[in-house]
């Protein structure tokens, strides 16, 4: 195996150690030296700089870093076409697909040893905004298709809480939000797209046609294709929304009150979290109702019956837009104060409902506030039978809970983070016991085997698809599956 790896890269480097660039033209690139080979014509960039493989050695996670060959910067999907061949002619396990590597690879995920990365926020047009749907390149980030949506009063059912993410890159992991108890999650809400499986072929797919490779790409990991354009619903919203937040002392009723919203309907988005309180932690609700102006939501009625502490209720207004864009203004603070640069050692899980409590519990009396760096603990419930994506592996329970642990590892030395990794995999072991599972974007190591545990009773599909798409395991590395 050693061998084979050395030969590998050899070839790669030999082929790439005289251009530091391809330029923007359609020209092959050769190079005359003994064991040269010919790279594909690209109306991008093939670059092979320091400083463009040492970038995308990096991740949100800042805990894995392993640094490509090149990184490809497409300019055009023809381009990613051709370097998928292209890796797959010479036998290379190099090509891995990468938004903006943020919040969704903190493990190195998009990252790949000896190959090549491909840089899909150079693909970032909106080439249609219809009534019920939009086709965008894979590289577009989820505000810059709401800002082109709202204009006609329409927004994608779903969206994640951080609105900078790539929309190639949470529909191949899954896309959650404080809608999902309503619509599912963005995986659910993806109508039909372009796809360059690992065999470099350019395929649509949708539930009517190639099926097996739209259900396979969605919530696939970068496994069995490079989703290059994706037609996403869209569904009327108002321009208005109003927030509630309000305290629990009880993480029961907490919990309970939760379940009863996202059934009943009466909000539209619900969340919620563990906050510190008093030496301890109380349970912050957070939900949220859209409204037009003049018919505004009447907030005797949507708090009814509801069991939060009395005198913690806070009411706020603003745009939908302002709303969905929340985090931008801390997010710049973070930046600004080079926390955002630190590791993160995040954590998501799906925990099934008849465990939640417990569970919950236990977890949260072994985690301080000093590990979690400030970062935030998700707490809120969807329904599983909005979910429709098979590879989007949740507990078999009708309600199911996300619980994040959000950590961002202050100090950022390696032994802290090392502790909060093994921490992680603690706490991994003991959600698969209750049939809980993974949001498989965290710095949770994992073996092929947890891999196996994860996707059953679908492993087996999930092998055929790897089989059928991507025979000589060209695609995404990073997760470490096979």
């Amino acid at each position: 195996m050693t061998s084979r790896i050395l030969s590998r890269r050899s070839v790669l480097q030999g082929a790439l150690a005289a251009v530091s660039f391809i330029p923007a033209s359609r020209s092959w690139a050769t190079t005359p030296e003994p064991g040269s080979i010919p790279l594909p014509p690209l109306d991008g960039q093939l670059l092979v700089d320091a400083a463009s493989r040492t970038a995308a050695a990096e991740d949100f996670g800042h805990i894995q870093h392993r640094a490509p060959w090149a990184v490809l910067v497409p300019g055009s999907v023809d381009d990613i076409v051709a370097m998928v061949r292209f890796a797959r002619k010479q036998g290379l396990r190099i090509a891995a697909a990468r938004g903006l590597g943020e919040s969704h690879s903190t493990y190195g995920q998009s990252q790949v040893e000896a190959g090549i990365v491909i840089n899909m926020s150079a693909l970032s047009t909106i080439h249609e905004v219809g009534e019920s749907s939009a086709w965008v390149d894979a590289g577009v980030r989820w505000h810059q298709l709401l800002a082109a949506t709202l204009p006609s009063g329409r927004s994608p059912p779903t969206l994640t809480d951080y609105i900078e993410l790539s929309i190639g890159g949470t529909l191949s992991v899954g896309g959650i939000g404080g809608q999902a108890f309503r619509w599912g999650l963005q995986v659910d809400n993806v109508l039909e797209m372009d796809v360059v499986t690992g065999e470099g072929e350019l395929v649509r797919c949708s539930p009517s046609r190639e099926r097996p490779l739209f259900d396979a790409v969605r919530s696939g990991l970068g496994q069995f294709g490079i989703i290059v354009r994706a037609r996403v619903r869209l569904v009327e919203v108002p321009p208005r929304a109003r927030t509630y937040t309000a305290l629990y002392n009880d993480l029961h009723r907490f919990l309970e009150d939760q379940r009863r919203l996202i059934e009943d309907g009466r909000f539209d988005y619900v969340e919620g979290f563990a906050v510190p309180a008093a030496g301890g932690r109380a349970y912050q609700l957070e939900v949220v109702k859209y409204y037009a102006p003049g018919a505004e939501p009447d907030d005797a009625k949507l708090l009814a019956g509801l069991g939060f502490q009395p005198g913690t209720l806070q009411v706020t207004d603003g745009s939908y837009f302002d709303f969905a864009n929340r985090l931008a203004p801390l997010v710049a603070l973070l930046k600004q104060l080079g926390v955002w640069e630190f590791p993160h050692p995040w954590m998501d899980m799906f925990v099934p409902a008849r465990s939640a409590e417990a569970f919950i519990e236990e977890v949260l009396s072994q985690t301080t506030e000093a590990e979690m760096g400030q970062g935030p603990i998700i707490i809120y419930p969807f329904r599983s039978a909005a979910l429709t994506t098979p590879f989007l592996r949740t507990p078999a329970d009708r309600h199911v809970f996300l619980f994040s642990l959000l950590r961002t590892a202050i100090p950022p030395t390696p032994e802290n983070v090392e502790a909060l990794v093994q921490k992680n995999r603690a706490i991994y072991e003991r959600l698969t016991a209750i049939g809980g599972r993974l949001y498989p974007v965290d710095a949770v190591p994992l073996s092929p085997a947890d891999w196996r545990r994860h996707f059953h009773p679908f492993w087996g599909r999930f092998e055929h698809a790897k089989r059928r798409f991507d025979p000589d395991h060209v695609l995404t590395p990073g997760q470490g599956i096979f």
